[in-house]
């Protein structure tokens, strides 16, 4: 009996060629797309409002497949919208591509799936699922570096990998876009999409005050020892590492170091200040190997955001339940909020949330 899968089916050409894939590889193939967000938003994003479900439904007709969509707006506002609007808020710089991940295009997708007796479920990321020597399974590097995905996937549960399929992992992103080409799918041309889905004019400080109804006022920018540089235009409009943007006219570049909410402050500083030798994490999701199996001080490859090349470091787990990573050189901006994700060769370790 062939295996079926559910396919999340974007609109774009990597689920596109995912579900091709699939279907080539003998299972039974049903595309899904995931309604999000209210229309309103989603008209400023084509790849997540009516455009997305018309490219979907496009491709399922082109493959002879079923397509439905399904409505994933509650949840996606309560575990990824709400959670963004709330970190901005708090003074931190939120990832909610690896909330949504976990909580929406795996958890939620797997129990809709489940409901219409699918086996598993499948994503057009560029990533593999490999099952260890040890029996865990952990999510790997793509054959392509310049495309690879697994920072935001860092949060996937070993019960959500043993049910994925991964197969665009298997391929460079021009190898995908010249397989979509070849199968006649509608798509094989449609650019990628860069935004955060439900921020389609990127302009999040609009966004967050819309949504939360707050006002976030003027303060001052402060360097460390307290002195006033000047007045920012509220804290949702800054984040740890930022340069540009400030308004400021100052002798030399400054950076945002910190920011304040309970003071409302923004700190700045100049040069080598912006850059740490240490960063701490918390709620560690641990992948290829199980907690109790980190040995304090093993040496890791340590990304501290989605385009970070990745830092030789060692890890210490401490009383508190955090984690403290180590660089051997030292780090620019790392940002609480952000993902801290640890990798043992080309596979996740585990990833946590950097508190500073």
């Amino acid at each position: 009996m062939r295996e079926k899968v559910v396919v999340g089916m974007s609109g774009g050409v990597d689920s596109s060629a995912a579900a091709y894939l699939l279907k080539e590889a003998g299972y039974e193939v049903i595309g899904v797309t995931m309604r999000l967000w209210t229309e309103q938003a989603a008209e400023a994003d084509g790849f997540s409002g009516p455009d997305a479900v018309q490219d979907a439904r496009q491709v399922a007709l082109k493959l002879g497949i079923p397509h439905y969509v399904m409505d994933f707006r509650e949840e996606f506002e309560r575990q990824v919208v709400a959670y963004f609007v709330r970190e901005y808020a708090a003074g931190r710089t939120p990832n909610p591509c690896v909330a949504c991940n976990r909580s929406i295009k795996w958890e939620a997708l797997l129990h809709r799936a489940a409901g219409i007796g699918a086996d598993c479920i499948a994503t057009g990321h560029y990533a593999r699922i490999k099952r260890l020597e040890n029996g865990r399974f952990s999510v790997c590097s793509s054959v392509t570096a310049a495309k690879d995905q697994t920072y935001a996937l860092c949060r996937l549960t070993q019960a959500q990998l043993a049910r994925t399929r991964m197969p665009v992992g298997e391929y460079p992103k021009e190898e995908i876009r010249e397989l979509a080409r070849r199968a006649g799918l509608p798509v094989a041309d449609k650019p990628d999409s860069q935004e955060i889905c439900f921020v389609g004019d990127n302009d999040y400080a609009g966004f967050i005050r819309r949504y939360s109804g707050q006002e976030f006022p003027p303060g001052n920018f402060v360097d460390r020892q307290g002195r006033v540089m000047g007045r920012h235009r509220g804290i949702i409009h800054y984040t740890v590492g930022q340069r540009k943007g400030l308004g400021l006219a100052l002798p030399e570049p400054a950076f945002v170091l910190e920011i304040r909410p309970k003071t409302n402050e923004v700190v700045l500083g100049f040069g080598r200040e912006i850059f740490a030798g240490e960063a701490t994490a918390e709620g560690m999701n641990w992948m290829s190997r199980a907690g109790e199996d980190v040995e304090d001080g093993m040496r890791v490859t340590a990304k501290l955001r989605y385009g970070h090349r990745g830092a030789a470091a060692r890890i210490f787990q401490e009383e508190d339940g955090r984690l403290r990573c180590v660089f051997e050189e030292e780090q620019r901006a790392v940002t609480p909020g952000q993902a801290l994700v640890l990798y043992e060769e080309d596979c996740v370790l585990g990833g946590g949330t950097i508190t500073g």
